[in-house]
């Protein structure tokens, strides 16, 4: 599956606002995170945020914590749009599965 932008956050003093944030308009709380409903869904659908840049710098545990559950609701959003993931096998690991 293909993707218009992949963002990887490493470090964080918060989220900047002026850029994508900004651009897409998206809502923040008050406390100045982009602001999300239970499926960590920000005001923009389609558009997902989890970790310090929803609920400020924390410890790692809860980012990835965040981000697996995060994914999840992506996943369930893509599938609702009837988007079908492309499995194919991994080159780099025999009996692996990589979804591309």
């Amino acid at each position: 599956m293909g993707a218009d932008l992949v963002l990887i956050a490493m470090g964080f003093l918060g989220p900047v606002r002026n850029g994508m944030i900004q651009q897409l308009g998206v809502q923040l709380d008050n406390r100045g995170n982009v602001a999300t409903d239970g499926n960590y869904m920000s005001s923009i659908p389609g558009v997902f945020a989890a970790g310090d840049m929803r609920r400020g710098q924390s410890l790692v545990v809860w980012a990835i914590s965040e981000g697996r559950k995060a994914a999840a609701c992506v996943d369930t959003y893509l599938s609702q749009l009837g988007a079908q993931p492309r499995v194919e096998p991994a080159q780099a690991h025999p009996g692996a599965t990589r979804i591309a």
